[in-house]
């Protein structure tokens, strides 16, 4: 895995856009982490974006954002799909 957890700069323009809301901030969160290599560590590269910018305003979205993906991420989800549906 890269060292670089935003090599997009994502999450950096993110904390650039003044007035982003929420919605926006999980919209580019998604995009983030689908551009993600696969053998990158989530969780790790999540710490490291939230080190990074500790400086940024108290209650911006993307922040809290990333926070979430921080807790959620501990917590498998099934996602349903056929699979998941009982047979019968």
């Amino acid at each position: 895995m890269t060292d670089e957890p935003d090599r997009k700069g994502l999450i950096r323009e993110a904390y650039r856009i003044e007035g982003i809301t929420e919605g926006e901030c999980r919209s580019i969160f998604l995009d983030w982490a689908l551009s993600l290599p696969a053998d990158a560590d989530p969780r790790r590269a999540i710490e490291a974006l939230l080190a990074r910018h500790a400086e940024a305003p108290e209650g911006h979205p993307m922040t809290q954002v990333l926070r979430e993906g921080l807790v959620e991420g501990l917590v498998p989800r099934r996602r349903g799909g056929a699979r998941g549906r009982s047979r019968g």
